[in-house]
């Protein structure tokens, strides 16, 4: 049964003392432990952390892809606890937009074919003009039809984006969006999430090892062992981002 919150106006994603275990016995790894955080609408956040932080589980259950072993994920006001697999496959699809780092679209479709293929995957036909739309708002309408190998790597992500914000989501999860990128492609990339945060309200939680790519958002949430272990202010600049992310993996 689908739980809805009271609070009128909930922010995209919260949780609240979510832990994640695996394996069992003497074997259990603490992915996360006892993470309380939330991601406000119109903000841009970075995930940063040493190897084996959190960072991927933390995304993977505030996105509703992995469930907490213990603690509460809230997407847009509901709690997933109480959803159902087909439920929480539902929401995901309505609510929740994904881009990473691979791009993951289908090379025998067009850039507007890929667009549209979430809303045709659920049965639903997309709106005349809706991938062109789509497309126009990451500067490529006139790359429509174009397949992926007929774009660089920088479009074609920006075609992941376009893909991801067609189902106008609560919240646009991005898992590092510029690791297979040059500077120049990333750039673009961020100035267009930047823009869809300032413009749109859009939230945006980004899992990243670059600083630059981290300097770009309103906070940078840092992560060690799977806890909260420091967050950085928006404009602190890449520089004093990445001595903070020194700092940490000397004490872990």
């Amino acid at each position: 049964m689908t739980v809805t919150q009271t609070d009128p106006a909930p922010p995209p994603v919260r949780l609240r003392a979510v832990r994640k275990r695996h394996g069992a016995g003497e074997h259990t790894v603490t992915a996360l432990d006892g993470v309380t955080i939330d991601f406000s609408p119109g903000t841009m956040t970075a995930v940063m952390g040493p190897s084996g932080s959190g960072k991927s589980t933390l995304l993977h259950c505030a996105a509703g892809i992995d469930r907490p072993s213990a603690g509460e994920v809230w997407i847009d006001g509901t709690e997933l606890g109480g959803l159902g697999e087909d439920a929480l496959t539902l929401l995901r699809r309505d609510r929740v937009g994904f881009v990473f780092q691979a791009f993951n679209l289908v090379s025998a479709l067009t850039a507007a074919q890929n667009v549209e293929l979430p809303l045709r995957l659920a049965g639903r036909r997309p709106a005349a003009g809706a991938a062109r739309d789509a497309l126009a708002r990451v500067g490529l309408a006139d790359r429509s039809g174009h397949r992926p190998s007929e774009l660089s790597g920088g479009q074609q992500q920006r075609v992941a984006i376009a893909r991801a914000l067609i189902a106008r989501p609560a919240v646009l999860f991005a898992d590092e969006p510029t690791g297979a990128l040059d500077s120049a492609a990333s750039r673009v990339v961020l100035g267009l999430l930047r823009q869809l945060v300032d413009a749109d309200g859009q939230a945006v939680i980004m899992v990243t090892h670059d600083p630059a790519a981290a300097a770009v958002a309103d906070r940078v949430v840092l992560l060690a062992d799977g806890r909260l272990a420091d967050e950085v202010p928006g404009g602190a600049g890449a520089e004093a981002i990445a001595a903070r992310m020194a700092a940490l993996e000397v004490r872990s």
